[in-house]
């Protein structure tokens, strides 16, 4: 018997932060249209519209990752956008 995964709303902090991460590589996306970003990081126009809107606030890794290497910004930033220390703290 398979027991499904059920995923637990996202709080307060992780909705601001989603924010912040879109409103942050929207403003490092510059004068590049989202479809070309979307494409240069394979990832749907829809996807990065959504993560710049903040409706998809914990994008996964390889989407970063993608995203962080088309927009030229380092991974590093991003961490610190989307964690917090309080975040880092809990998980050790």
């Amino acid at each position: 018997m398979l027991s499904r995964m059920v995923r637990l709303p996202l709080t307060p902090e992780q909705l601001a932060a989603g924010k912040r991460l879109g409103g942050y590589l929207r403003q490092s996306r510059g004068d590049r249209s989202l479809v070309e970003v979307a494409r240069s990081a394979a990832i749907s126009p829809e996807t990065l519209r959504k993560i710049e809107t903040g409706r998809m606030a914990t994008p996964a890794f390889p989407t970063i990752a993608a995203l962080a290497r088309v927009l030229a910004v380092p991974l590093d930033d991003l961490a610190d956008i989307c964690l917090a220390r309080t975040d880092l703290e809990k998980t050790g």
